[in-house]
């Protein structure tokens, strides 16, 4: 278990939902990974990211999947790319990410309460 936190620290984590309006594959990456574009709408529009996901997707299967992701991250290069959001998942049994997002869709750029 990690440590406790405060609420008030939990509300400073932006976690929303977009959709995945482009996605390729990242073979410059060191380990297997793929290039997102998620649309926030609104004010945020899109946002680019890498993640390491190749283990339960391809490219195309993620084109129009909501995803959750924190939007106030710092940006990270990695390679070249420049990564402004940290899409969320979860471990499978064997410790491949698994993308959370909503099982219902729901409008871009909601946030997660």
């Amino acid at each position: 278990m990690s440590d406790e936190i405060s609420f008030d620290d939990f509300l400073k984590v932006d976690i929303r939902v977009g959709e995945v309006v482009r996605a390729e594959p990242f073979p410059e990456a060191r380990k297997p990974s793929i290039r997102l574009w998620v649309d926030f709408g609104g004010d945020l529009g899109v946002k680019k990211s890498s993640a390491q996901i190749t283990a339960h997707y391809v490219p195309q299967s993620l084109i129009g999947r909501q995803v959750l992701a924190v939007v106030n991250v710092p940006p990270r290069q990695i390679g070249p790319v420049r990564s402004e959001i940290l899409v969320l998942g979860l471990p499978d049994d064997a410790g491949e990410v698994v993308l959370i997002g909503p099982d219902q869709p729901v409008p871009k750029g909601g946030r997660l309460h």
